[in-house]
């Protein structure tokens, strides 16, 4: 009797260890398995090709990087500046060099030209670029640009302020533009043209600083009503890589929410890592200029309606016929894929399964 009780309680005792080294055995291996994955998913690495060098323009970026908003999404996220002799970030986008870009409401006229590119958000809800006169001038309207001195406009980046002179009865090529050897900014100051192109944060931050006094012609307050910076992807990223390009929409849109919610942080950060050229009290006056742009408070932030693209294509002289044949797919909107897709928990979860069958049965197997 006692030798059958000790047998029995022997026998319980080895079944619970060896149920104890199985646990342990298998929670080893899901750790190991979940460890494995998740270091795969931090190995998808896409590049953000900006539309200028660093400075606070591009801190909702910047802060989805600096607090792990990216890595938390499992991309690798490489942000580049552009070259600002040569600020393209269609080519980047279009060639696979750059998965992801900041431009202008300009893409609208690449995807009408067969640009197969997708508006993701728009960041700035208007446009940064004014013209900026002197406050002894005597423009004060856009109709006021008769017969003046103006620089040369890019037509990529901020063709709304030509049209803009255009809408109010300027014939714009009779207007005269600077080609002198000396700085644009250097002929304004000396008088040699009337009025040159600026964005708002810049120039007129500097010309503040020296105490020049000025005003800006901006296309906002002249019923002119285009997208600033847009977040953009190429139709083919978004074929192939549609969770990837939610992911990185999504944890962008953080980065910029945070970034608006903590300007002070978001200026510290900006200077400190991406634009050690620029002072905080410059980056401090950009930021409080722009917020008004990211955050208007009749819309909400990244937002972007066709019915603003169909008025922006009447402002690039785009045809509503033109417009209607190429705006389907030109707005983002993530739509899951049907392919089924593995989580890579569910993956783990599959391979643990797969591993621990022989051992169960070589558990019941030995307690016959």
């Amino acid at each position: 009797m006692d030798a059958c009780f000790i047998s029995c309680f022997t026998y319980s005792y080895v079944n619970h260890y060896v149920f104890w080294k199985l646990s342990l055995l298998l929670k080893g291996m899901i750790i190991s398995v979940c460890l494995f994955c998740s270091q795969l998913m931090a190995q998808e690495s896409v590049t953000l090709q900006l539309k200028w060098t660093h400075q606070f323009q591009f801190a909702g970026y910047y802060m989805a990087q600096q607090k792990g908003y990216y890595k938390d999404a499992g991309l690798d996220v490489t942000i580049r500046e552009a070259n600002p002799k040569m600020p393209d970030t269609f080519t980047p986008v279009a060639s696979g060099e750059a998965q992801f870009g900041v431009a202008h409401s300009g893409i609208l006229q690449q995807r009408v030209n067969g640009q197969p590119f997708v508006a993701m958000a728009a960041i700035l809800q208007f446009s940064p670029y004014c013209w900026m006169v002197k406050d002894s001038s005597d423009i004060f309207h856009p109709r006021d640009f008769t017969a003046k001195r103006i620089t040369e406009v890019s037509k990529k980046d901020s063709t709304e302020l030509l049209v803009m002179l255009k809408r109010s009865g300027i014939d714009i090529a009779t207007l005269e533009v600077y080609e002198g050897d000396e700085p644009a900014l250097q002929a304004w100051q000396e008088n040699k043209l009337d009025a040159m192109q600026v964005y708002v944060t810049t120039q007129p931050y500097f010309m503040t600083q020296q105490g020049v006094s000025h005003r800006l012609i901006c296309p906002q307050r002249y019923g002119m009503d285009v997208y600033g910076d847009v977040l953009f992807t190429s139709e083919s990223m978004l074929k192939k890589h549609p969770q990837t390009v939610e992911k990185f929409y999504q944890a962008s849109l953080k980065g910029w929410r945070y970034a608006m919610m903590n300007m002070d942080e978001a200026i510290a950060i900006t200077q400190q890592v991406y634009a050690p050229n620029k002072s905080f009290h410059q980056l401090a006056y950009e930021a409080e200029v722009l917020k008004d742009y990211i955050m208007p408070p009749t819309t909400h932030l990244g937002n972007m309606s066709m019915a603003k693209w169909r008025l922006i294509a009447d402002y690039y002289g785009i045809k509503q016929t033109q417009f209607d044949e190429h705006k389907a797919g030109f707005v983002y909107k993530y739509q899951e894929p049907e392919r089924l897709q593995l989580s890579w928990m569910l993956i783990a979860a599959f391979i643990v399964s797969i591993i621990s069958i022989p051992l169960y049965l070589r558990l019941i197997l030995g307690k016959k």
